[in-house]
């Protein structure tokens, strides 16, 4: 009997390993950067080794988790290496980088450089400092003056396109791409142009926050709209809705693209002087965000779906969309809980609280069963002891017009021919490093 209550005791044990593993290893975030982001990762279904990845949001983020994970763990010196490493080959011994007209998501990678720069300097390394400092520099002039903008014709004066082949559209995604950066830019070089600029500039960011908040936010649902065009009859625009109170707007509440704009609020405020009358601003429109996603956390799991305002039992209807005549997007697949939103909410989250403009008694244990759910439902061991995050959205977008398969409805974001479930995803591995941290950080 004893043998038998021995054995049975195993085994429940190692039913539970996954998750009791979590709880005795200190550093999670570690073993995601060693055993993924410094190796290989998939970037919208391309698989890159960071040290030799071309220039890309996606292997941006992963390059900053991993920075970040170096200034939580300095002794990590491998981590440093490993993004400058990838950064040079990138810049190939010049100090600016090749972007594409208008197109924001070139933009994001440069983040990177803030850290670069400032290790280097205080290394004597002034050379390499001073390139880094140059191309980040460059990367926010092309967006502050080059960048286009929603005109004086328009609803959204002064809000940055997507991209060039997105005429007039604001997508949720590109606050963490273009206003981001130009945040952290602001943060660490603003002052070398003197206040007025300085303050300029702040508006400026905020402006974007503020439009697109304005523009996307249901106030009953207390969700944001994937995106939004200033012209809904422009032929890139088919997608958007053409009349009513969401004139503009996507069809749907995408869980990433929500990920994206959380982190961007959490990022923005952290470097924005408290002083400036927009703070308030912000930390108005991240409570906002913050409340609504809270709804619509997933009560058993504790993460959140990829459409977000619905669960499992949503399917796509398998008639598919029909768009001048063609069929797009014909499948039965089920609403499904997706890593890189879950793991940008939970990062978002308790970065809010650690930065005081989220209210830690409601957050902290949505956000604390937020992490433990990631690990549940997303981190597999594999039988060489690395991991692997599962189960996240590879791509997704809307339009332009010559991609009409792109239509922002559920049938779209369950079937589309981009939007497939992957796993081992850079924009999945680079959020859960960077809400691995912030977990740790309160241990």
């Amino acid at each position: 009997m004893k043998k038998y209550l021995f054995i049975l005791a195993c085994s429940l044990a190692a039913c539970a390993t996954p998750l009791k593993k979590l709880e005795r290893q200190a550093v999670y975030s570690q073993k995601m950067v060693e055993n993924r982001a410094m190796k290989s990762f998939y970037s919208n279904k391309n698989e890159q080794e960071l040290a030799k990845a071309h220039w890309d949001y996606v292997p941006g983020l992963v390059a900053v988790s991993v920075l970040k994970a170096w200034e939580q763990y300095p002794e990590k010196e491998e981590y440093y290496q490993i993004v400058k490493a990838y950064a040079d080959h990138c810049l190939q011994g010049k100090d600016t980088i090749s972007v594409g007209k208008s197109n924001i998501d070139d933009l994001a990678a440069g983040k990177i450089f803030f850290a670069l720069y400032e290790a280097e300097l205080k290394k004597g390394n002034t050379a390499d400092a001073a390139r880094y400092k140059n191309c980040v520099t460059f990367l926010r002039n092309k967006l502050k003056y080059n960048h286009s903008r929603i005109d004086s014709s328009k609803p959204g004066e002064g809000g940055f396109f997507h991209k060039a082949q997105y005429p007039n559209q604001m997508w949720l995604d590109g606050l963490y791409m273009g206003p981001a950066l130009y945040a952290g830019w602001q943060s660490a070089f603003g002052n070398e142009l003197g206040e007025e600029d300085n303050r300029q500039s702040w508006n400026d960011i905020a402006q974007q926050f503020k439009t697109i908040h304005q523009y996307t936010y249901d106030q009953e649902k207390q969700l944001n709209y994937h995106a939004w065009t200033a012209d809904p009859e422009d032929e890139n625009s088919f997608w958007a809705q053409k009349s009513g109170r969401y004139k503009g707007c996507s069809p749907e509440f995408w869980g990433r693209g929500m990920g994206w704009y959380f982190a961007a609020l959490v990022d923005v405020i952290e470097t924005m002087p408290k002083e400036y009358p927009d703070y308030q601003a912000l930390t108005g429109i991240v409570n906002q965000v913050a409340a609504g996603l809270a709804r619509y956390q997933d009560k058993q799991s504790g993460c959140w779906y990829q459409l977000l305002q619905y669960d499992s039992s949503t399917k796509a209807d398998n008639k598919g969309d029909e768009i001048a005549g063609q069929v797009f997007n014909q499948c039965d697949k089920s609403n499904y809980l997706e890593s890189s939103a879950s793991s940008m909410f939970t990062y978002a989250y308790l970065k809010g609280i650690r930065l005081g403009v989220l209210n830690k008694k409601t957050y902290l244990p949505l956000a604390e069963k937020a992490y433990r759910g990631l690990i549940t439902n997303f981190i597999r061991e594999e039988p060489n002891g690395e991991l692997s995050i599962m189960q996240s959205c590879a791509s997704a977008g809307l339009g332009p017009a010559k991609d009409k398969s792109r239509t922002g409805t559920v049938n779209y974001y369950l079937c589309g021919k981009d939007v497939t479930v992957t796993q081992n995803e850079g924009k999945a591995i680079g959020p859960f490093i960077l809400a691995s941290l912030e977990y740790e950080r309160r241990k």
